[in-house]
């Protein structure tokens, strides 16, 4: 028996075993990363930010009157019930303006559609709300119109 020969094939099964397990490792800790990020950060309501992504969420799951309670008078007197048929699954953050009295909040809209001959697909686009403070709180004046429901209807089915 060659002991040579014995020795190689006994250190690339060492070899293939942990490279096997560092893959191992990576996977579990991509799905975990992925599983366990957890509910999105609630921003001060305080906040422009705050303000928006409070109103989204309620916009989202159909809450009208959480929905206008973020809403100034005027917008209030504009909003007209939801404008198309679109499906938002993502508002997501870009960037905040504040001003001493006014503030604009950047977001991209991310919106899902079922169906097609390729399966589902996805349109995003960015849009901006304007808010300005009333009586000392922040107020949207202003929001995208995919976002402008304030008829009930949930935006996301």
């Amino acid at each position: 028996m060659n002991t040579t020969t014995g020795k190689t094939a006994g250190k690339k099964d060492r070899i293939v075993i942990v490279i096997v397990s560092v893959i191992a490792v990576l996977v579990v800790t991509a799905v975990a990363v992925v599983f366990l990020r957890g509910d999105p950060k609630t921003l001060e309501e305080s906040t422009p930010a705050g303000v928006v992504q409070r109103y989204s969420s309620a916009v989202i799951e159909g809450d009208t009157a959480a929905a206008k309670s973020y809403l100034t008078e005027d917008a209030q007197a504009r909003c007209s019930g939801y404008y198309g048929t679109m499906e938002a699954s993502r508002i997501v953050l870009v960037s905040t303006t504040e001003r001493a009295e006014s503030a604009t909040v950047k977001v991209s809209i991310v919106n899902s559609y079922s169906g097609g001959p390729f399966g589902p697909s996805e349109t995003q686009m960015e849009d901006a709300f304007s808010l300005v403070k009333v009586n000392g709180r922040w107020m949207i004046d202003q929001a995208p119109y995919p976002l402008m429901n304030c008829g009930g209807t949930p935006v996301k089915r």
